[in-house]
């Protein structure tokens, strides 16, 4: 995955989503942290847009962060955190698309 290929928003929520991830003590990077840091980003379009698809953005909300208590944590010193094989997959087809 080539990061600078992903826009500074999208690097941005990245960022977010490592922060909910050391927060909530877990190792690995899921779409769950993206998706909720992507919704809750300052200035960012995907909570407006979901709005105007007519989505339940806070329901939205609260079910990312029952997916998110329900990963398993890190107990102990902090490890290093890892992007998930999910995201991994994810990213890699984001910049297949952005470099068709």
């Amino acid at each position: 995955m080539r990061m600078d290929k992903l826009t500074s928003r999208f690097q941005a929520a990245l960022a977010d989503a490592q922060s909910l991830c050391v927060g909530r003590d877990h190792q690995f990077i899921e779409p769950a942290h993206v998706m909720l840091a992507l919704l809750d980003s300052q200035g960012g379009g995907i909570a407006p847009l979901l709005l105007k698809a007519g989505a339940d953005v806070n329901k939205l909300r609260t079910l990312l962060g029952g997916a998110l208590d329900r990963l398993p944590k890190v107990e102990g010193t902090p490890g290093e955190i890892h992007v998930s094989t999910d995201l991994n997959r994810l990213l890699n087809k984001l910049t297949e698309t952005l470099n068709s």
